[in-house]
């Protein structure tokens, strides 16, 4: 089997994926910032992340994965006044803030149970790591790279990049950042146009705000990620993920704040998808093509023919690279529902497939060797800084003998015994386990009580005709399904899945 490689944005390079501790590793991705709800940008860095996380326990790993909650401090650095996010949407809402936290964060975790994602290890919170990021912040100051102007404390850009190659992951040369920030408030107390804040004074009208040595105010944005990241996984871990939008400011400020006060880069790989676009056009409010999970799930949205399941927008994600550009469209939307539904129909006619040991030396060997070859490709696939969309489409390229087997044009025995026992446990292990995916029909309740209610009407009518056969055939056939029916005494008719 080939070793694990991961484009690491960091250097650049595909590099082996060797952990700081064998056998153990500390993965941080960036969280979301809940001051709204979850839209269809929010859902591919963690489906990411989640095959991510799924496949190094595949492998073996014993993974820490942590992905925060940033539920104050995030106050634009690009927009056209600094506010907290957070903050000037609970007064819009007309919510306390921690209340409107609570709502956008109870429907982000609702989307991502959807996506069926798994939870991370730990989730932290910005407003729970107050103090972790003063002190953070009193260490940098401590050091020299930071000052204090009229309450809020600034990171010095430009002396840190005397000492270190500030620019290094985002690629961008600091004598060419003459405005990470446009006319925003507080520009002329900082020293430099490039340097950010690391402390916030609040304004009387700011609702959040927290005591610190410089007086009231709340967090930047960036040093809640360097304060968790260092509490819950050390001063050096394994990786750092997140969409590629956040590569600058975002995490080029991270990795400086943390080198200061931990001496060394952050983390050894640096992971980062790319973006959505929509039919074509960058995902933004000035297209007005922002789609809310809500709305996809839902087919509300001026822009979506139909709604879409989480199952058909997890399939889609993962059938392109996650370093590639991905369009959404209603035609790749439908076409990916259509794919699954073939691949998963594929999956349950294998599941049903029962090997026959009569002739077990009368397999064709060529069919039986390209299956294999398959197979391990997907091993290499995942192992080439996975690379779920050509995992996909091997699945996608054994559909036809499985569907031959299905169809008795090939025997079971076509393929030996070891390898119908491989390809098995192949497609369990990738459908389900690595690429975290569904059935539909688990998103179709509503269809199946109408179908059961259906066949327990027949069934009462041909009890009613003493047409005890066409009963008995409708309860026996359920029962092989795994739905059991129970007569009651008062004549209904109950059902329970087993």
């Amino acid at each position: 089997m080939s070793e694990l490689k991961v484009l690491n944005s960091y250097t650049r390079q595909k590099e082996v994926f060797t952990p700081i501790t064998p056998g153990h590793v500390g993965m941080y991705v960036c969280g979301p910032t809940v001051s709204g709800e979850s839209h269809l940008g929010h859902a591919r860095p963690y489906i990411t992340f989640d095959v991510v996380y799924r496949y190094l326990t595949h492998l073996g790993y014993k993974v820490r994965y942590v992905r925060n909650i940033t539920d104050a401090g995030h106050f634009e650095e690009e927009g056209r006044a600094a506010e907290d996010k957070i903050a000037s949407k609970a007064v819009l809402e007309k919510l306390e803030p921690m209340e409107l936290v609570q709502k956008y964060t109870n429907l982000f975790h609702w989307a991502m149970l959807e996506f069926n994602n798994l939870e991370p290890s730990i989730e932290p919170t910005a407003t729970g790591h107050i103090v972790e990021q003063i002190e953070m912040i009193k260490k940098i100051m401590a050091d020299g790279y930071a000052y204090e102007v009229n309450g809020s404390v600034y990171f010095d850009v430009k002396k840190y990049a005397e000492h270190y190659p500030y620019g290094k992951l985002s690629g961008r040369v600091l004598d060419e950042q003459l405005e990470t920030t446009r006319d925003l408030e507080g520009q002329d107390e900082k020293r430099n146009k490039q340097d950010f804040a690391l402390w916030k004074a609040a304004p009387p009208q700011h609702i959040m705000r927290w005591v610190s040595p410089w007086g009231e105010g709340f967090p930047g944005w960036h040093i809640e990620c360097s304060a968790m990241s260092t509490k819950y996984l050390g001063t050096e871990f394994d990786i750092h993920g997140g969409g590629m939008d956040l590569q600058f400011p975002h995490h080029e400020s991270e990795i400086a704040q943390s080198t200061i006060c931990n001496k060394h880069v952050p983390a050894r790989y640096w992971m980062h998808n790319n973006m959505i676009t929509v039919n074509g056009k960058k995902m933004g409010k000035a297209y007005n093509n922002q789609i809310k999970l809500t709305e996809m799930f839902a087919g509300t949205h001026p822009l979506l023919e139909q709604a879409y399941s989480p199952m058909t927008i997890r399939f889609s994600i993962l059938q392109t690279h996650y370093r590639s550009t991905l369009d959404f469209s209603n035609e790749a939307l439908q076409a990916a529902e259509k794919g699954l539904k073939r691949l998963w129909e594929g999956y349950e006619h294998l599941k049903n497939l029962a090997y026959s040991i009569q002739h077990t030396e009368a397999f064709e060997q060529e069919l039986d060797a390209k299956i294999n070859r398959l197979l391990t490709e997907m091993d290499d696939f995942m192992n080439d800084d996975f690379s779920t969309a050509k995992v996909l489409a091997n699945l996608f390229e054994i559909l036809p003998v499985i569907n031959s087997m299905r169809d008795k044009l090939y025997a079971v025995t076509a393929i030996s015994q070891a390898t119908f026992t491989r390809l098995k446990q192949y497609f369990k292990a990738y459908l389900e386990d690595i690429l975290g995916l569904k059935g539909e029909t688990a998103n179709e309740d509503g269809k199946l009580t109408g179908v059961l209610d259906l066949l327990i009407e027949i069934r009462k009518d041909a009890r009613g005709r003493k047409d005890f056969a066409t009963s008995d055939k409708i309860r026996n056939q359920l029962q092989q399904l795994g739905i059991l029916l129970k007569d009651e005494k008062d004549g209904r008719v109950s059902y329970s899945f087993d």
